[in-house]
């Protein structure tokens, strides 16, 4: 039972986390490479666009070790290209001629609408159920209603809890595969990243 409840916990924790993660990398690609491209006709742009394209490793390798931590899933190690003795300006151009790059930044952009039905997943499969489970303490309080019946006595309250307690183990379950789904989106990502 204490393991039951504990991956789902973990698995509650790795959707909002993939919402979070989903959120920042929306957020810190698009001021980025933004600011970079803005920049590019400048001496400055050219270098924090190499710099933002050297980000996709550390990413994807965070999404590896996460994707393992929560849900137990192998991937495999990112493909990195080798650091050469050249000058700073031919190694610019490498990373920014770089296909995988390119490649991982798209993969790590649409993790943010997978973030969005994460989140969205979350709240169903964990607030609702907790919510209706909570009737029998809300009702004398609150005017509720379940289902367009009026929740107004012990006997319909305690329905209603019994009501969340199946939808929990339901979403204990969809809330597995979920995870998992999106174990593998990880998988998908570095696999494309790497050919």
């Amino acid at each position: 039972m204490a393991r039951t409840v504990v991956s789902f916990v973990q698995n509650g924790y790795f959707l909002l986390l993939t919402f979070v993660t989903g959120l920042f990398y929306f957020s810190f690609y698009l001021v980025a490479l933004t600011l970079g491209l803005s920049l590019s006709f400048t001496v400055a742009g050219i270098p924090l666009l190499t710099h933002v394209l050297r980000t996709t490793t550390a990413f994807l390798q965070f999404e590896r070790v996460q994707t393992k931590i929560y849900t137990d899933i192998t991937t495999e190690p990112c493909v990195r290209s080798g650091n050469s003795d050249v000058s700073n300006w031919l190694q610019a151009k490498k990373e920014l001629m770089n296909r995988r790059n390119w490649i991982a930044i798209c993969w790590l952009l649409l993790k943010f609408p997978v973030g969005i039905l994460s989140l969205i997943s979350a709240t169903l499969l964990y607030a609702a159920p907790l919510v209706l489970i909570a009737v029998p303490l809300l009702y004398p309080f609150i005017n509720l209603s379940f289902m367009g019946v009026p929740v107004d006595t012990v006997a319909k309250a305690v329905i209603v809890s019994a009501t969340g307690v199946f939808l929990m183990m339901v979403s204990y379950r969809l809330a597995g595969r979920l995870a998992r789904l999106i174990g593998g989106y990880t998988r998908l990502m570095i696999k494309h990243v790497n050919r």
